[in-house]
């Protein structure tokens, strides 16, 4: 068995052990109540005799003792036949399963099956084209099950997999909830090449794409994040999330661009940093300019990234992103991003309690900057809206 369905397996074993536990407690409840009943019962008192023993003759030799009831555990009625399905189980029986399940509100049961399907997807392109047909059919939440077990399979990976689903992404005549799980099941990509690449990025530049512009930036982001804890490059995902952190249309999709390489810890190289730098001085949303200090501020290169941080801090208005600016210098160069901060809080007033903070921080000794932002004071307070 795989991770994730042995994990499945253990927790329904663990939620089955509540159950029967629950069971038994309440039964042996049942029977100290009818046993309290019995004895309060004039009839069962008179019976007893001192001690509460029972009086009179023993009951006849070979007298047939009462038949106990048959007890059948309760189990939920969606698991009922779980162990045979889970034997036998085919394409056509998880779907049905999975569709049942969809109505039941069982999330536990819903990963159970979806794990299942994805196993017995394995690494046939066949079977994994024939799930993906079925959710163009079916329409949300199955269509959406369904692309995510094809998601985790093996046969993901096959041209002709890989192909459909972003053909699917791709096509605006599909429903945004269909393009946006086919573009999500092409997140567990070992590789996306050049022309695959170019194909999500067009869709994450496309102004008509809604949603879907967002889930296939994410795509290229985590597909660029899995590659770099492999091999430690980036390829042209960076290049390419850059050019659509300039160029989108939508200021939520340039955002994204510029955060995801922050989820796989890849510093910015000397390259990024002129178009990081167009875009903190440029862009209209103070969000995505925060953003663009933030990427600057894990920079390779900090005596380079200094200069363009100031330069864009004179041009800037903005207190919250002048703020961004002003602590990502820190991230940056740590204690010698202090003179630019000395000449940053002289041009912001409101910021020179910032200023002698760091400087105070840095005098006890502390390097690190995550120990740094702990013992920072918080006096600059920004809110999500634009003001």
């Amino acid at each position: 068995m795989s991770g994730p369905r042995t994990r499945t397996l253990l927790v329904i074993g663990v939620f089955l052990t509540v159950v029967v536990s629950l069971w038994l407690l309440q039964r042996g409840s049942r029977s100290r109540r009818s046993a309290e009943s019995s004895l309060s019962d004039p009839q069962v008192v008179e019976s007893l005799g001192p001690g509460g023993q029972a009086s009179g003759a023993s009951s006849p030799a070979g007298s047939a003792s009462p038949a106990l009831p048959v007890e059948k555990l309760p189990l939920p009625p969606c698991w009922d036949g779980l162990l045979a399905l889970d034997e036998h189980a085919s394409l056509d029986s998880l779907r049905q399963a999975l569709l049942t399940a969809l109505s039941s509100d069982d999330p536990l049961l819903l990963e159970y099956l979806q794990e299942r399907l994805t196993e017995l997807i394995g690494g046939d392109a066949g079977a994994a084209l024939r799930v993906v047909g079925w959710a163009t059919e079916a329409g949300p939440p199955l269509s959406t099950s369904l692309l995510a077990a094809v998601k985790h399979s093996d046969a993901v990976q096959q041209p002709q997999v890989a192909s459909k689903l972003l053909g699917l992404g791709e096509d605006g005549k599909q429903s945004l909830d269909l393009r946006r799980a086919a573009l999500e099941a092409l997140e567990t990509q070992r590789a996306l090449p050049q022309d695959v690449l170019g194909r999500l990025k067009n869709v994450a530049m496309d102004e008509h794409s809604d949603e879907a512009a967002w889930v296939a930036t994410r795509t290229i982001g985590r597909v660029m994040n899995d590659e770099f804890q492999r091999s430690g490059k980036t390829g042209s995902y960076m290049k390419e999330l850059l050019d659509i952190g300039q160029h989108s249309s939508e200021a939520a999709v340039r955002s994204l661009a510029l955060e995801m390489p922050s989820y796989g810890n890849i510093p910015i190289d000397k390259a990024a940093l002129g178009p990081l730098a167009s875009v903190l001085s440029r862009d209209p949303d103070r969000q995505v300019r925060e953003m663009a200090a933030f990427r600057m501020g894990l920079s390779r290169d900090p005596g380079q990234a200094l200069p363009l941080l100031s330069s864009a801090f004179a041009g800037e208005r903005d207190l919250c992103v002048r703020w961004a600016i002003f602590r990502f210098a820190v991230r940056a160069a740590g204690a010698k991003a202090l003179p630019l901060l000395d000449k940053l809080s002289t041009m912001e007033p409101r910021l020179r309690p910032d200023y002698e903070d760091f400087v105070a921080i840095y005098a006890r000794g502390t390097v690190d900057f995550a120990r740094v932002w702990l013992e920072k004071p918080e006096r600059i307070q920004c809110l999500d809206e634009e003001p």
